[in-house]
């Protein structure tokens, strides 16, 4: 399977960064399935950071390795996937001990969401009924670098 990796560096070599922020599943390296998703990333950086481009680095995955590690699946929003990702996003202690997480990106449209859950306007119930009416993107979590492992480079595409 191909995995898409936006950055406005050229990554060869995965590796596991502790980020300066809260991000959905904890530290680790993100790829999606979806190269949009990935280009999207890249123009968003490139405007962040004034620079003049980036990459989509892409990658064959060994799915194969997904039996022989510590996977959490998320194949929607569910109470559970809402659960970790406000652990993960609000608990600066939070840890948790899987190689590989997948599951729904939470983008800002589901922040604007997770904020009325926050404030008390939406129960969890109805959140979770409405972000199954949006279409989300997927992303994988590289936890542990027995699980970087299973990523093999391609080539990048420069944005």
């Amino acid at each position: 399977m191909k995995l898409y990796h936006g950055s406005i560096e050229e990554v060869r070599h995965p590796e596991i960064r502790i980020p300066n922020r809260t991000l959905d599943y904890g530290n680790g390296f993100y790829t999606t399935t979806s190269y949009n998703q990935a280009k999207e990333w890249v123009q968003r950086k490139i405007a962040e950071n004034n620079t003049s481009h980036g990459f989509v680095n892409i990658f064959e995955f060994d799915e194969s390795i997904l039996q022989q590690l510590n996977c959490l699946i998320f194949n929607s929003p569910t109470e559970e996937w809402l659960d970790f990702v406000m652990n993960n996003r609000t608990n600066k202690n939070f840890c948790h001990h899987y190689d590989i997480v997948y599951g729904p990106v939470a983008n800002d449209r589901v922040y604007a969401a997770f904020t009325l859950y926050e404030s008390g306007l939406l129960d969890k119930a109805n959140l979770i009924n409405e972000l199954k009416t949006y279409k989300l993107v997927d992303q994988y979590l590289f936890h542990t670098e027995k699980s970087l492992q299973s990523l093999k480079f391609i080539e990048s595409k420069i944005i």
